[in-house]
């Protein structure tokens, strides 16, 4: 048996099993012992919702109901207990439910019922079990006065100027204890912002007075001083010590000490950092006032510089004298200045298999300024088991070499001085150049240079900003003869334009982004991120001015070579929606258009938009879907062309692509890893800008014909979160396919029978299309498609 049905029948059967898993709740009790129930459901009855949900939350976690395919895991491979995969069964036991009764009156006393009473009922029914607690509230106690006494006049100041912002107790509000909570953290940051490192929270008390009988309460905030103090002290910055060791944190040898100015000194015994490199982000200034955000700022930017481990908190000494300043002292370990990382992965589907080798080297800390050079080599090299495949060049469908090089500077390198100050992250100047060369024997061999400079910096928290303003890109194409000839044949003038001709363009490129830092949280937001693509303009300007020749096509040349000229342009706007727990909704849409202009009337190959693959369309493999209803196979005569030119034409200048995904938590504990699911729908397509009836016949976007040429694409996916990255496994389906024609585009309700089997449907479409209808492409990743 060959490798791609080894592995095609290994993900059907894994799909297999956790489907298996996902509806055999019917099972959950059959290892209870005849005198044990499972606990199956939680009720709070006799208080809103507002509290009862919450209230649940107090229940013993061993007596939280099981998600079944946690308890299902747990039953399938955690034998004897000697394994800790899955969820144990929550296995009633009374005395935990007397716990968790107790925990939830105490729970609503502390949100206001300060008289709240709690009694527990249990039903079992078939073994599992059902936890009732009624609830008796009482009054809903509320503050009615609300004052602070504090002894040191100047924090009183200090907490009165910030008070609206700080506090959550008010008068007429419901009385919580959590409110209390919060506002003494807030006092305490407060304080740690401004200057007293030697404030802490347990200065902080609430005196609570319910004697009133009414309903009401009144809180006092009690500040207390230091013992035999009369005041609290701020401290300002003093000297500032940086100690650089070496990377293996052992013996550190010799090196001498450097008075860099009035604040700093500096001691690297590693002898590779140059000390502004460290000093450009410590935000800590000799006579500021001390401020624990300040000091965070300093770990989270040093951290960021990526050359640096596990960054320690700065540590204070207090000086002798008692000029009330504080000596700080950084100690920082570096990482191994070089390190290799290979990685290697196997693509199949329906007959088409291969693999991709990829190698990246790191040289970190190059010139001594943090700077950061990679060397990423790349090669794949797919099969393609078809017989004409394989008469045409034995079975290899392509082959794509890549080699490229990134050097990173952590600042803006510029001739205009321009400074960022890193308060919202590290800014970066990277210096990019990448290779690649495409083969695919009986057709192309294509040549693709890149050279940038990129400038990376976040406005703030929230707003990210990427400036390319020099791209320049040069592209070469060698057609193979008998292919250039059957292109000829067919009228197929703009592929032989595209992947046979040598252009160049130089442009810039800007892309901005929204929310980017909130994409691993489970809170609702929307994320937007746009992008524009400018190429040749300065070309133009270029060749109008020097009145340059033009080619044998008519268009102007720099240099002896034609040049592109093209506006493009991208969005990607997300929703995100928090359902609770680790559960979300995400939709997105993600539209984009190319307009070639000037001197060009296409986009250069790179240039134009494809779909298909990991990241959208998930349930076609890359650059075969469109463009809009165009059918590639049944476009050529016979099929030797079809497998030359097999994956050629799926490319369009404007793109949509909706998706709707609902993510969950499937295991908490699945060898050691989260597993979470992942159920969702892919909607959209490649188009062309203007009508092509000889090259893609169907292929344009019109809104009349919008309906029927969109993909529509269902399935199903498990992503194994291992807490520092997500290895993913996506099944999509194809549920609506263009390329055919009315009812017959719905595919898979037309033919479900055959999913996974053949018949008529799919011995049609390889007789009529010479190649196998796939339903289902299985999409092997590392992080979330989006």
């Amino acid at each position: 048996m060959k490798p791609y049905v080894y592995a095609k029948l290994n993900a059907v059967a894994i799909l297999s099993i956790l489907s298996l898993i996902l509806v055999s709740g019917c099972s959950i009790t059959r290892r209870l012992k005849p005198n044990q129930s499972l606990v199956r459901k939680i009720t709070v009855k006799g208080i809103s919702e507002e509290f009862a949900e919450p209230a649940k939350n107090y229940v013993d976690k061993q007596q939280q109901p099981n998600s079944i395919v946690n308890l299902q895991f747990y039953y399938a491979f955690s034998k004897n207990g000697k394994k800790n995969i899955g969820e144990p069964p929550a296995i009633l036991d009374s005395d935990l439910v007397e716990f968790s009764r107790v925990q939830i009156q105490k729970f609503l006393q502390n949100k206001g019922f300060l008289n709240a009473r709690v009694a527990d009922d249990i039903k079992i029914k078939n073994k599992k079990a059902e936890l009732i607690f009624t609830v008796t509230p009482g009054t809903m106690f509320k503050v009615r006065r609300y004052k602070d006494s504090i002894a040191d006049p100047k924090l009183a100041v200090l907490y009165q100027a910030n008070k609206n912002l700080i506090t959550h107790i008010r008068p007429a509000k419901r009385y919580d204890e959590d409110s209390l909570a919060f506002d003494r953290e807030q006092f305490y940051q407060l304080m740690k912002r401004n200057g007293y490192y030697d404030f802490y929270r347990q200065y902080v008390n609430f005196s609570v007075d319910t004697a009133l009988n009414k309903g009401l309460v009144d809180v006092d905030l009690v500040v207390d001083n230091p013992a035999g103090k009369q005041a609290h002290t701020p401290f300002t910055i003093n000297n500032t010590l940086i100690v650089v060791d070496r990377s293996s944190g052992r013996a550190r040898g010799k090196a001498d000490t450097l008075q860099l100015d009035s604040q700093f000194r500096f001691v690297d015994f590693s002898g590779k950092f140059k000390p502004k490199t460290i000093t450009r982000y410590i935000f800590q200034k000799k006579g500021q006032l001390y401020n624990i955000n300040n000091q965070t700022l300093t770990t989270m930017r040093l951290s960021e510089l990526n050359v640096f481990r596990n960054v320690p908190s700065p540590a204070y000494t207090k000086t002798p004298d008692s000029t009330n300043r504080l000596d700080t002292r950084l100690e920082l370990i570096p990482l191994k200045k070089m390190s290799n990382r290979v990685e290697a992965e196997f693509i199949f589907n329906n007959g088409r298999y291969g693999f991709n080798l990829a190698n990246t080297y790191t040289n970190r800390n190059l010139f001594g300024g943090a700077e950061i050079l990679q060397v990423k080599f790349n090669y794949s090299i797919l099969y393609d088991n078809a017989k004409e495949q394989s008469a045409l060049n034995n079975g290899i469908q392509n082959q794509d070499f890549k080699i490229g090089a990134n050097l990173t500077y952590p600042g803006i390198i510029s001739p205009f001085g321009i400074r960022a100050s890193g308060l919202y992250g590290i800014p970066h100047t990277t210096f990019a150049s990448n290779y690649n060369y495409f083969f695919q024997s009986g057709l192309v061999a294509r040549r693709n240079i890149i050279n940038s400079i990129t400038y990376d910096w976040a406005e703030n928290n929230l707003k990210q900003h990427s400036f390319t303003p020099i791209n320049i890109q040069f592209s070469s194409g060698t057609i193979d003869p008998k292919a250039r000839q059957d292109l000829l044949a067919d009228n197929r003038y703009s592929y032989i334009y595209l992947i046979g001709r040598t252009v160049f363009t130089a442009g810039s490129q800007y892309t901005f982004s929204k929310n980017y830092g909130l994409l691993t949280s489970y809170q609702n937001f929307i994320f937007f991120r746009g992008s524009l693509d400018l190429g040749g303009n300065s070309l133009a300007l270029i060749s109008k001015l020097a009145n340059t020749k033009r080619d044998t096509l008519g268009q102007h040349t720099v240099f002896g070579q034609a040049f592109s000229q093209y506006a493009k342009g991208e969005a990607d706007l997300r929703f995100y929606h928090s359902l609770g727990g680790e559960r979300q909704f995400i939709f997105r849409i993600n539209p984009g258009i190319g307009v070639p202009y000037g001197n060009s009337n296409q986009l250069i190959f790179e240039k134009n938009f494809y779909v298909g693959g990991t990241n959208d369309m998930r349930a076609w493999l890359p650059r075969t879907l469109g463009p809009g209803s165009f059918n590639r196979a049944t476009f050529y005569p016979d099929d030797l062309q079809r497998a030359r030119f097999k994956y050629l034409d799926q490319f369009g200048e404007i793109k949509i692509v909706a998706n709707a995904e609902y993510r969950y938590k499937i295991a908490n504990n699945f060898f050691g890893s989260k597993l979470k699911g992942a159920l969702f729908t892919d909607i959209g397509n490649v188009w062309r800008l203007h009508d092509q009836p000889l090259e893609n016949p169907g292929g344009q976007f019109t809104l009349a014909t919008l309906p029927k040429t969109v993909a529509v694409g269902i399935g199903t996916g498990v992503r194994v979160d291992l807490g520092f990255f997500v290895f993913r496994l996506d099944a999509g389906f194809k549920f609506k396919d263009p390329q055919f024609s009315g009812s017959e585009q719905w595919v898979l309700l037309n033919h479900l029978s055959e999913l996974f089997y053949s018949g008529d449907f799919k011995n049609n479409y390889q007789q009529n299309n010479g190649e196998k209808y796939s339903f289902m492409q299985l999409n092997f990743g590392i992080g979330m498609p989006f």
